[in-house]
């Protein structure tokens, strides 16, 4: 077999889980062969550079053997090369070590500073100042 579809590809080699999600990558743009993007169906030969962005990185494979049947991954290196650039690894570790820095403030849940910041600004504090304990002076 001397070509084999995109997303089939990608998925047997193991970029994606599901060859569902790998069509879904192509139909949104985010894979490219030899720099133009491509959608599901396109055929991809010995020798093909295969962009797959997944945010924050760009990750850059060659095609060594085009396969449509999944294979182990001990046999996925037979298949293709990976010639992602360092700077994209260094891209992933940055991203790994901010963590949840980048949450857009508003979204999502509260961390605990926040938390412990709105139950401070929602717990009255004059709660303590009544006696409570009424006496009848009949």
């Amino acid at each position: 077999m001397a070509e084999a579809r995109i997303d089939k590809w990608m998925w047997a080699v193991r970029i994606f889980k599901t060859r569902t999600i790998a069509a879904e990558a192509c139909k949104k743009g985010r894979v490219t062969i030899n720099g133009s993007q491509v959608k599901a169906a396109r055929m991809v030969k010995f020798g093909d550079i295969i962009q797959v962005r997944k945010p924050p990185v760009t990750y850059s494979f060659k095609v060594l053997q085009p396969i449509e049947k999944r294979v182990g991954a001990k046999k996925v290196s037979e298949m293709m090369e990976n010639v992602t650039s360092p700077e994209q690894y260094e891209l992933l570790e940055m991203s790994r070590v901010s963590g949840f820095v980048d949450r857009a403030r508003g979204t999502g849940r509260p961390t605990k500073k926040e938390r412990r910041s709105l139950e401070e600004f929602t717990t009255p504090e004059f709660i303590d100042d009544f006696d409570l304990d009424w006496e009848d002076d009949d």
